[in-house]
């Protein structure tokens, strides 16, 4: 835990040009190693969240907020609890929704794999680019799970491996061993076994290496 917090440190500057392709270095690493539009599919995920959505809502990890601020901007009825293990990442996050005045959103410290919540607190659990990075990914499946209200909404995106080599290559040889990513990694295969455990529906949509889903408790 103490090495993927060094390593969200370290690159707290370079994140969102990464994530966002703001950069034209950005843009290359994503073309070469990964191949899919981060911007489009985090638009798609949020774009599952109902607009006149008013009750509670998860965003773990939150990372920066650089894809969720202006989302949460509209959601002004809404109670939105931001989690994050790295207080860099919760930092700049914090710093975004203070800018934008939205006191409906509460950011704190915590871990995903022991969630400070009641059972069945929340109406919606949005991960985006988590579960690649937590170290107990079955304890993060079941605690997301726990937390979620019967009827409610998990939706996200992570990585999977065997879905694009290159990818799988930057990860095992570079991203793992930086604390970037922790394996082990779950297959398309292994990620729809696992959310058809604590759901009743499931819908998974792919692009190369990467997994977004919709799925309902």
């Amino acid at each position: 835990m103490d090495k993927i917090k060094t390593a969200y440190k370290s690159s707290e500057n370079i994140y969102d040009n990464v994530l966002t392709q703001s950069k034209w270095w950005s843009k290359l690493y994503i073309s070469l190693f990964w191949g899919v539009d981060d911007n489009e599919i985090a638009r798609t995920v949020l774009g599952f969240i109902p607009k006149d959505f008013t009750g509670r809502l998860l965003d773990v990890p939150v990372g920066t907020g650089v894809f969720t601020a202006e989302t949460y901007k509209e959601l002004t009825k809404a109670d939105i609890i931001c989690v994050d293990y790295s207080e860099a990442m919760l930092n700049k996050a914090k710093m975004i929704f203070l800018e934008l005045g939205l006191t409906h959103v509460r950011c704190q410290q915590g871990d995903v794999g022991k969630l400070d919540f009641p059972d069945e607190y929340f109406n919606i659990v949005l991960s985006m680019n988590g579960f690649h990075a937590f170290p107990d990914k079955i304890k993060a499946f079941d605690e997301t799970a726990r937390v979620l209200k019967h009827g409610g909404l998990f939706i996200g995106c992570f990585y999977i491996k065997g879905g694009y080599i290159p990818s799988d290559i930057i990860v095992n040889k570079v991203l793992s061993k930086k604390g970037w990513f922790t394996p082990p990694f779950h297959t398309l295969y292994e990620t729809e076994k696992i959310l058809k455990h604590h759901y009743a529906i499931v819908e998974l949509f792919t692009s190369k290496a990467m997994v977004w889903f919709k799925c309902i408790k």
